[in-house]
């Protein structure tokens, strides 16, 4: 019981300190303070400790606490002494504190702000993680209430624990004193203790989802006793695909004398089970879900796939049961894929998961493909899914996620899995919402720089049952962003697979330069145009008429492939009638076999109506297992491949044939795209996507080539430039000064330009002029020529409303212009009308930067004018923008020629508007508290840049979590 003395001895529970957190082995736990009513936990978790261990933390035999000591581990104020346990299944695996001290190293209160920080781990759980994880938040936890600078006392023998220090990456000093080794580390976070904590996130999380795709032992929880239901499909679906662990029916509805189900073993509940599951599905009513969570919670499953509906995609109520099913699965140490879940699948021959719907199991390949819709999901796998086996062909699919309502596992966790999962060479992403897209983009540049990633984003709101953060960026803003960090952004799942047939296959190009051959003349002026349209650079179409041979094709290809003018090759094809004509077998095998030749350049078909190509294509080296192709050689004839271009249909694809506009067509239809692959296969076999209109497969290319150059700016990405003449210290005061007067504020005109000028950004100074006299007071001051201008709202920056007067040259052009302003627009309260000296001539842009509270800060760059406003030409790059990101930003908008001499004009100062683009990125990058920064216009001349006006809002920066230690999403 708490007594007044304790109530007193405690400041406010700080209840933002929660977090789950993902272990190193994947699993999870929950990190939060502990309070006075932890005693019982704290004893129990203690009296589980090794000896060992209690010795390594105390320097002394030391088996159980005294009541003095519990007092002391469980009563902490929360600023001065701080407790923080990591809990699974509501149990203390391991504890960590810190006291403050002073510099004579006795307990001490603010100024002070070292403390000493000990840690204890059961020994059960040491290995995992745990001390690391603990250390992240107890750092940002002393951080938070003034403390710098943290001691630990460490027994040398205790070399786990001293690694836990010296690995952090925090910058620390050792000393060795009466046969202790001292560490005093500051906690500033520093560039190489971001990269540890990122790179134990990505190992944790990355783990996470390995274990939910390759468990060597799977419940289904569920499961009918007659045929149909979702439970009965999905241990069907996991039968036939061949999975090769453990297999388990469950359902508290089976009869007790129940053995198996259709030879699986059955069982009433998963606390049935003899032995470890490390996987369960999910498949009963929403209300008996809580009861199937603990029930696998007790018996350590690992992870579960919640096929359920009924959650937050049903509205309010079904929100609240999202939160508790993730807290409940959390507590145990569990993650979710789910709920209202597709399911997942791994086609690893050593694995063979198909906890799906997905009737059929796709051919293994070298795809991953990570769907939030199950109808998406199930149009993916389509599309993906041709004639072959009676299989997924083409290339094949690795892995496969249908997330759901992503109440836990996100794409986030999923990239980091397939970042360096050696079985996935692309990877295929439709998202319906992006819930953090701060991490998704730095994840996602990580991700490009080793393997493709091509993304759908869904443009219009969020589903239900999606959490997502609030963002003022539009959807095009985030799309560019999205790009910037090497995302293969396109429009539709048609595109979507095309790009993906493309990388999987085919090498890089090395530019945009495209060679075109076919047997028709005008399918090659199409791919021409189209090749221009989306910025390649064709060469003049080689027509080898429709009496060319296959031997005609395969000279012409390789002698395309053998030019070193040529990035790429574009193959045509129309069918072809009469005697000589190339059967489709015998075109596909010569351009295999010319393309083989050359493996360093991509090859892409464009065939009309030609399905018997296609078809052919995928057989000349088909991604079955060799024995498999064997096989459907005999079928075919000793010798060769299978008989192909017979005319019979191809196999219907598993799933919706269909998604609107954007949709799979029918399997085996003309609108199907198809790769050619090897004959017989050989490890590693080129293959030759096929596509049935020269747009798409132009479409591919274009996109190909545009994130092969981006692979190779990201070699090097250029640096963030130091200029002596920046004051940081001094903004950072004047900042300070401003936000003491008012927490969310614009500053006034005079306040913004002493900010800026501390980053050597100057505004030219414009004065009020509120009469014709104070108007002419302001030109005499400045100097003729001066411009006048009306600021109202509704006339400021629109110079085509009439608002602005230039050049004028003398108090009596001033005093005219003065009277036609007011005479057109009204009163000069209602103008706002100053007086500021011309600028020399250039261009006119605009200079932006926001904080946005999802994507994190942002710089923009467009030409000024209500053209470039009106067509959307303004590009974007993240906040800290390196002196390259600023060069692309300037050349990236539709309008930028105009900045670079444009039909004779003269070329302006480029590299003055790129520094000018680097301060304004410092500035927000050094203090987030300037949230928006808006300089317009600034006029870029040929020689040095003008800013005529600026705007800056300042703030309390918004929460850094990716600054922080490491979280899951809070529920």
């Amino acid at each position: 019981m708490q007594t007044p003395a304790d109530r007193q001895d405690r400041h406010e529970y700080p209840a933002h300190w929660e977090a789950d957190v993902v272990l190193r082995d994947g699993g999870t736990a929950r990190i939060r303070p502990i309070t006075v009513d932890d005693a019982d936990r704290l004893v129990s978790f203690y009296e589980q400790v090794s000896d060992e261990s209690k010795y390594y933390r105390f320097f002394a035999p030391y088996p159980r606490l005294s009541a003095k000591d519990v007092h002391r581990f469980t009563h902490h104020d929360f600023v001065d002494r701080v407790g923080l346990a990591a809990t699974i299944g509501g149990e203390f695996i391991a504890t960590v504190r810190y006291d403050r001290i002073g510099t004579d190293g006795m307990p001490a209160s603010a100024p002070a702000d070292e403390a000493e920080v000990a840690f204890l781990v059961q020994d059960g759980h040491q290995g995992r993680g745990v001390a690391s994880a603990l250390l992240e938040h107890i750092a940002a936890v002393a951080r938070e209430r003034g403390i710098r600078r943290f001691a630990a006392e460490v027994l040398p023998a205790n070399s786990k624990m001293i690694k836990v220090f010296t690995d952090a990456g925090y910058t620390q000093k050792r000393s060795f004193e009466d046969g202790v080794v001292r560490l005093e580390f500051g906690l500033e976070p520093t560039d190489r203790s971001l990269a540890v904590q990122r790179a134990r996130e990505q190992r944790a999380e990355g783990r996470s989802v390995r274990r939910l795709l390759m468990p060597g032992s799977v419940a289904v929880v569920g499961v009918g006793r007659a045929p149909g239901g979702v439970g009965r499909s999905i241990l069907g679906n996991l039968r036939e695909a061949g999975y090769p662990g453990r297999l388990h029916a469950v359902n508290r509805a089976f009869p007790e004398d129940l053995d198996e189900v259709e030879g699986v073993p059955a069982y009433r509940s998963v606390r049935d089970i003899d032995g470890h599951v490390d996987l369960a599905v999910v498949a009963v009513p929403a209300e008996h879900v809580p009861a199937v969570v603990v029930e696998c919670g007790e018996h350590g499953v690992q992870g579960l796939v919640v096929l359920s509906a009924g959650y937050a995609e049903s509205g309010t109520g079904g929100r609240e049961r999202q939160r508790a099913l993730v807290r409940a699965a959390r507590a145990y140490g569990m993650r979710i894929i789910g709920p209202n879940a597709f399911g997942v699948i791994n086609t690893a021959p050593d694995v063979r998961l198909n906890a799906s719907l997905a009737p059929e199991m796709p051919r293994p390949g070298r795809i991953g493909l990570f769907a939030q819709s199950g109808a998406i999901g199930i149009a993916l796998l389509s599309r993906l899914h041709r004639r072959g086996g009676g299989v997924t062909g083409v290339t094949g699919v690795s892995t496969f996620v249908s997330a759901g309502n992503r109440a836990d596992v996100s794409g986030n966790d999923v990239l980091q899995y397939w970042y360096d999962d050696p079985e996935t060479d692309v990877v295929l992403m439709y998202l319906e919402s992006i819930g953090n897209p701060r991490k998704f983009t730095r994840l996602a540049r990580r991700t490009a720089a080793a393997k493709p990633l091509v993304v759908v984003q869904g443009t219009g709101a969020a589903p239900q049952g999606h959490a997502v953060r609030a963002t003022r960026l539009p959807h095009a803003t985030v799309s560019a962003l999205l790009r910037q960090a090497g995302v293969i952004r396109v429009d539709t799942i048609t595109e979507l697979v095309d790009a993906g047939l493309l990388l999987a296959r085919q090498p890089l190009p090395a530019g945009p330069r495209v060679a075109i051959l076919g047997n028709s003349e005008s399918l090659g002026v199409l791919t021409y145009d189209r090749c221009l349209a989306e910025g390649l650079r064709p060469s003049r179409p080689l027509d080898l008429t429709t009496a060319a041979t296959a031997e005609d094709f395969h000279r012409a290809l390789a002698a395309a492939l053998a030019d070193d003018t040529n990035d790429a090759v574009v193959v045509t094809a129309i069918p072809a009638i009469g005697e000589g004509s190339p059967g489709d077998a015998e075109l596909a095998e010569a351009l295999r076999s010319a393309a083989a030749a050359v493996p360093g350049k991509p090859v892409l078909v464009v065939h009309v109506e030609l399905g018997g190509l296609a078809e052919a294509l995928s057989a000349a080296a088909s991604t079955a297992p060799r024995a498999a192709w064997r096989a459907a050689n005999r079928d075919g004839g000793p010798g060769g491949p299978p008989a192909v271009g017979d005319g019979r249909p191809a196999a219907a694809g598993a799933g919706a044939a269909g998604v609107g506009a954007e949709g799979a067509e029918a399997e085996g239809a003309p609108g199907a795209p198809a790769v050619a692959v090897g004959s017989p296969p050989a490890e590693g076999t080129r293959l030759i996507p096929a596509y049935p209109a020269a747009e798409r497969a132009v479409r591919a290319l274009a996109e190909a080539v545009k994130y092969a150059q981006w692979r190779r700016e990201a070699v090097d990405p250029g640096k963030v430039p130091e200029y002596d003449d920046i004051d940081e210290k001094g903004a950072a005061r004047l900042i300070g000064e401003l936000l003491a007067r008012d927490e969310g504020l614009t500053i006034s005109d005079a306040e913004t330009c002493e900010l800026l000028g501390r980053y050597g950004v100057h505004v030219r100074r414009a004065f009020p002029a509120a009469t014709p006299d104070a108007a002419a007071e302001a030109a005499r001051t400045l100097g003729y020529p001066v411009a006048l201008k009306a600021t109202a709202p509704h006339l400021r920056h629109r110079a085509d409303l009439g608002g602005v007067r230039l050049d004028l040259a003398d108090e009596e052009q001033l005093r005219r212009a003065y009277a036609e302003l007011t005479e057109l627009f009204g009163k000069p309260e209602e103008l706002r009308p100053v007086v500021q000296g011309m600028a020399p001539r250039g261009v006119d842009t605009v200079v932006r930067a926001v904080i946005d509270p999802a994507a994190g800060a942002v710089l923009s760059f467009s030409l000024a004018g209500a053209a470039s406003q009106l067509l959307g030409d303004m590009a974007h790059r993240l906040i800290p923008v390196t002196d390259r990101e600023a060069t692309s930003l300037v050349r990236s908008i539709r309008t930028a020629p105009l900045l670079f001499g444009w039909r004779g004009s003269t070329p302006v100062d480029t590299p003055a508007l790129e520094e000018l683009l680097l301060r304004v990125s410092r500035l927000v990058d050094d203090h987030p508290e300037v949230v928006a920064v808006t300089l317009e216009p600034v006029v870029v001349a040929p020689r040095g840049v003008s800013v005529l006006g600026a705007t800056v809002r300042l703030a309390p920066p918004p929460a850094r979590d990716d600054l922080g230690p490491r979280t899951l999403p809070a529920y």
